[in-house]
């Protein structure tokens, strides 16, 4: 077990403990547990068989890690939080196997959250303290309450909204966002007394001639949009009306823009990751394509993107 430590008052009978690694009093590790490097498992905690902790994971005083359970690297987990791996318990009466939850690589599960079986915590997302996670929670997503809905998203900068400034120079490009080649546009607004007109010409101040067009909308307030890459085409996207929220991520940044007029637009080109959501109840998305529409030109795998913006070879 190569230079873990165990505290006097506690019991591990796994042999399969990572260097580095801190065991607490009255912390409890059954045979079959498999925890990584560089880990602190903290007073009281259990782990039991079926469980695999990977490395740099903190586990706070109280924690119960039941069969079924997988923790990648870096994660957090508070004090007092619960997995929960039988969504039909009965005493006695045990499942052919128990659901498989996963929390995925730096994700972070607040103090006296309850997490039900079978759900994927996403990559970097932020669980508050005393949710209760129902479904599975989208990569770098923030999610509170019971049940727990996403409110929010972990990004480097938001934009809530506010027009761009008198010294923002415009330009053809728009204003980029530093997040890959995305970029914000504010278009052209005509007015007279009989109304407002907005206008964007593709190939001047917009950056590409559409194949195609889809509009969203009847959103539910809470439901989530997006979460997904191309390879190669390229999206324009203006809410028409009402206003939604728009996380913008190239595998390095991430910054959300709201978009809550029909002169505001977002440029996002292939490998970005998007993802849409906080859709007002009469939300109108127009998304212009720049491509037919082709499902292998999707990536819908977050782990899966992050590997190939790094450059990792994918299995054939």
């Amino acid at each position: 077990m190569n230079d873990a430590y165990f505290h006097p008052q506690a019991l591990c009978a796994s042999t399969n403990v990572g260097a580095g690694t801190r065991v607490w009093a009255f912390a409890n590790v059954l045979p079959g547990a498999r925890i990584g490097r560089e880990c602190n498992i903290c007073d009281g905690v259990f782990v039991e068989n079926d469980v695999v902790v990977g490395d740099r994971v903190t586990v706070k005083c109280g924690v119960q890690l039941w069969d079924g359970v997988t923790i990648e690297d870096d994660v957090f987990i508070g004090p007092n939080a619960t997995f929960t791996n039988d969504p039909f318990p009965r005493s006695k009466v045990y499942p052919e196997s128990f659901a498989r939850t996963v929390v995925r690589a730096g994700a972070s599960i607040g103090a006296n959250s309850t997490i039900l079986p079978g759900v994927e915590i996403g990559t970097g997302a932020m669980v508050g303290a005393g949710a209760v996670v129902t479904r599975s929670v989208p990569p770098n997503a923030i999610v509170v309450g019971n049940p727990a809905r996403v409110t929010g998203y972990v990004a480097d900068k938001a934009d809530a909204g506010v027009p761009l400034g008198d010294d923002v120079v415009r330009s053809p490009g728009g204003m980029a966002l530093g997040v890959g080649g995305a970029s914000l546009h504010d278009l052209h607004v005509a007015k007279d007394p009989r109304g407002e007109l907005s206008v964007g010409e593709f190939g001047r101040e917009l950056p590409f001639a559409p194949a195609r067009y889809f509009l969203v909308y009847n959103v539910p307030g809470r439901a989530v949009r997006g979460e997904h890459a191309h390879k190669e085409c390229a999206q324009f996207m203006i809410c028409v009306h009402g206003s939604c929220g728009v996380l913008l991520d190239d595998g390095r940044s991430r910054r959300e823009i709201t978009l809550d007029r029909p002169s505001r637009g977002v440029y996002m080109p292939p490998m970005i990751w998007g993802t849409q959501y906080r859709y007002s109840s009469d939300a109108v998305l127009l998304v212009f394509a720049s491509h037919h529409y082709d499902t292998e030109d999707y990536i819908r795998s977050y782990d899966e993107f992050l590997k190939i913006v790094a450059g990792e070879p994918m299995p054939a």
